[in-house]
């Protein structure tokens, strides 16, 4: 990102008015009252044309790019070259600012929730600033770095990407000091190519750390991918091998993961029974320990932490209906999570299961063969009582019901709804199943 200093010196007025403001904010329909819009345009709308609506709204100025929607001598508005840029640059000045120390976290799978348990446990110690929801991209980081103030000690900051340099962009803005890769996978094909092309652009979180020197990275020591990524860093390593910074292993087979933790040197080890779904939740548990426990934060606290913890956005979450025990998994799918769920719910005491799997979406050339694998894994653990959901699954050899789209299976379901039954809802984003998830539970 081009961030020289004639550009600083057109950012100074605009960072003075940020820092009179109470936030910024890029929706016109969330506006708090003093606070900065900043005029951002998609494919279809150009957030120029609501700054007027902003300012009525109660935001102080307006930041915007196009002339046309700037009226003669209102003060309150401020035209610039490029919103989005002026917005990234905004933020790393801003960063630099403060200097707050970064942990920035990436990966393919479990970012998201290993994001939420590590600041569940460095918020036992610290005023700690880290990512809403999955503000994770080239907008999203720059606002979660805009809403960093001096009181914060700590921050957390999730990255993520669908196509090679995503990764670079986004540590160029948030400079992290930490870094740490939940893991790689097969996801986003279609955007990065290929699994080699999923390995570099994680990798260029460590890669920057490389960069910058002195930097320490948090190591899934399970992964030989990520040992590989990390072969010359400072290592702070996890996993379920003994004698790391901090090892662990899942114990039981009920449908929360319960762990048992132990800290290099430790002669005892530590028990917890958490809220999350599937051991396969053991690896992001780790994490959080192993980040926790570097930064300070006491043993106890940390299982306090990961013991209160209850997921949710339809991320591995229990929903316990009148007729049926849901596991709502239906935020993302790609091919490695979902073996990894199913996997995990064959392993899991349950009686009554019933799976219903959507497609997995952006896997390009490789998505035929890969959809074929998840239905042949149901076949070798055996499952009879499948659903599956979307075209992709529908082009398939299986002998398992498919429907087309989520409206179709909803209807379905409403003609012969389950009962009794321990049911594993997945799939990606776009099919939309959280919606048979809620017609399950009325």
């Amino acid at each position: 990102m081009d961030f020289d200093e004639k550009r600083l010196g057109t950012l100074h007025p605009i960072y003075t008015r940020f820092a009179q403001s109470t936030g910024v904010t890029t929706d016109s329909r969330r506006c708090p009252a003093g606070s900065m819009f900043i005029a951002l345009r998609g494919e279809t709308f150009d957030g120029n044309a609501y700054a007027a609506r902003a300012l009525e709204a109660g935001c102080a100025c307006a930041v915007i790019d196009n002339p046309a929607y700037l009226p003669h001598g209102d003060s309150r508005y401020v035209l610039v070259g490029n919103c989005l840029q002026t917005l990234q640059q905004l933020a790393r000045h801003h960063r630099r600012t403060l200097r707050t120390p970064i942990v920035g976290i990436t990966g393919t799978n479990g970012k998201t929730t290993t994001k939420e348990l590590t600041a569940a446990v460095l918020s036992k110690r610290y005023c700690l600033h880290y990512t809403q929801g999955n503000l994770n991209n080239a907008i999203g980081v720059p606002l979660t770095l805009l809403g960093l103030r001096a009181e914060h000690r700590l921050a957390i900051v999730e990255m993520g990407a669908s196509h090679p340099g995503d990764i670079r962009e986004l540590v160029e803005i948030a400079e992290p000091d930490y870094g740490l890769i939940t893991n790689v996978g097969r996801a986003h094909l279609q955007g990065f190519g290929s699994f080699e092309g999923v390995i570099r652009t994680k990798g260029e979180l460590f890669d920057y750390l490389r960069e910058k020197g002195g930097a320490t990275v948090f190591v899934h020591d399970d992964s030989p991918y990520l040992k590989d990524l990390a072969h010359d860093l400072e290592q702070v390593r996890y996993g379920t091998a003994p004698g790391l910074y901090v090892s662990g292993q899942a114990t039981g087979r009920s449908p929360f993961l319960a762990l048992q933790w132990q800290a290099e040197g430790d002669t005892e080890a530590h028990a917890v029974q958490t809220r999350l779904i599937g051991d396969y939740n053991l690896p992001n548990a780790l994490a959080a320990i192993a980040v926790g426990r570097y930064f300070g934060v006491p043993d106890d606290a940390i299982c306090q932490a990961l013991a209160g913890y209850t997921p949710r956005n339809h991320r591995s979450q229990l929903v316990q209906t009148a007729d049926n025990t849901l596991i709502v998994d239906a935020y993302n799918a790609n091919p490695t999570s979902m073996a990894a769920a199913i996997d995990n719910f064959a392993r899991m005491e349950a009686g009554g299961k019933m799976l219903i799997l959507g497609d997995m979406r952006e896997l390009g050339p490789d998505s035929p063969a890969l959809h074929q694998e998840v239905v042949d894994r149901l076949e070798k653990y055996g499952f009879e009582d499948v659903v599956l959901v979307g075209s992709e699954f529908a082009a398939t050899r299986r002998r398992y019901p498919c429907y087309a789209d989520v409206d179709a299976l909803i209807a379905a379901l409403h003609e012969h709804r389950p009962t009794g039954r321990t049911i594993l809802i997945k799939g990606s984003n776009g099919v939309h199943l959280d919606r048979a998830a809620e017609a399950l539970n009325r």
